[in-house]
């Protein structure tokens, strides 16, 4: 049971998932997108979710940078569209989108 926005769930692979996380559909400008990651994090946020699609990748990069709280702590999702489904279309999108929130 989730009782404060840092708990976390551990996956298969060992890695742990913040439960709750700020989502970023509908959120384009690059100020909005600076300024709503850095309140979430304030806020316990360690979960940042985009998608090509939002076409704010490259906000979500900026901002990720900006907050007080190490790389490390954040859990950063992404989403592959439709139209880049199977296995070269997908890494394919994976990288242009880690290259557009210039992640490691």
């Amino acid at each position: 049971m989730v009782k404060k926005i840092t708990d976390t769930a551990i996956l298969n692979n060992g890695v742990s998932i913040p439960w709750l996380g700020i989502g970023l559909w509908k959120v384009y400008e690059e100020e909005e997108v600076v300024n709503t990651i850095k309140s979430a994090v304030q806020f316990g946020y360690r979960s940042i979710d985009t998608a090509a699609n939002y076409k704010n990748e490259e906000s979500v990069g900026k901002a990720i940078k900006k907050v007080d709280v190490s790389r490390n702590e954040l859990f950063i999702t992404t989403k592959v569209w439709n139209t880049h489904q199977g296995y070269e279309s997908t890494l394919n999108a994976f990288e242009e989108s880690r290259k557009k929130l210039d992640l490691e």
